[in-house]
């Protein structure tokens, strides 16, 4: 195993791939990037990354169960394996110690994807309005990981109705500097089938595109109607899976 220590060397070894991009977080303070000798598997170690201490993870499974191996030793218990779907299953299997937690979809475009739909009402928000975004996700998503103030540099967004009443929500948190992440995207219960997590959703993900170049975000694999809207803006789906140590405990992604 070897470390990375220099952000392009890092950023060619994630290979376009956005996970591994968002996870490296350009080197930020704390970031730790390790590769196999031979550089065919990566694991990149984030602290507190959307609420978890995150090892994303890309390469071969031969490769990659003796590299996360060895990672973990090294960082502690708390960490966990991020991945495609079918390579974290597999280095659950191999790796002593280590179970799947979550399986749930990761989300991505770039620039040149479709023209985005029309972000109808859609604006940036003020720390002032703090207390309305905080209500509507204990009304309406209380399991987000972003809400008003965390993480402190998150940008909220929403949509209010005709007398100013916030019914949508979302937010650019946790970013890369090259992956714009989409989070705490919630509609008041009242206002469903009415496009307003479309039009919130595309707005924020405007943003994340002119800022970052790639717009990403995590979904639940069994909620059809949240991966229709993302999909509506331009967002390809894929299958990924997070595991943990087993003294570790606590669900969720």
């Amino acid at each position: 195993m070897r470390a990375l220590l220099d952000a392009d060397e890092l950023d060619a070894a994630c290979g376009g791939d956005a996970l591994c991009r968002w996870a490296a977080q350009g080197l930020a303070p704390g970031v730790r990037a390790f590769a196999s000798d031979d550089g065919a598997a990566l694991a990149i170690a984030a602290p507190g990354l959307s609420m978890r201490d995150r090892l994303a993870i890309r390469g071969p499974v031969e490769r990659v169960a003796p590299l996360v191996r060895e990672a973990l030793a090294l960082l502690g218990p708390t960490y966990r394996p991020l991945g495609a779907q079918a390579l974290v299953e597999a280095v659950a299997a191999a790796v002593p110690g280590l179970a799947v937690r979550n399986r749930f979809g990761w989300m991505e475009r770039g620039r040149d994807g479709p023209a985005l739909p029309a972000a109808d009402g859609g604006a940036w928000l003020s720390p002032a309005d703090a207390g309305e975004v905080a209500a509507l996700l204990d009304l309406s998503f209380p399991g987000s990981y972003a809400r008003p103030g965390r993480p402190p540099d998150a940008r909220w967004a929403g949509v209010r109705d005709a007398r100013g009443v916030l019914r949508a929500s979302a937010a650019l948190a946790w970013s890369a500097p090259a992956v714009g992440l989409v989070a705490g995207v919630a509609v008041h219960p009242g206002s469903r089938g009415a496009g307003l997590g479309c039009a919130v959703s595309a707005f924020v993900v405007a943003e994340a595109l002119s800022r970052h170049g790639t717009a990403a975000l995590m979904v639940d694999d069994v909620n059809a109607a949240a991966i229709r809207t993302y999909r509506a803006c331009g967002l390809a789906y894929r299958s990924v899976a997070a595991a943990t140590q087993v003294p570790c405990q606590g669900a969720g992604r």
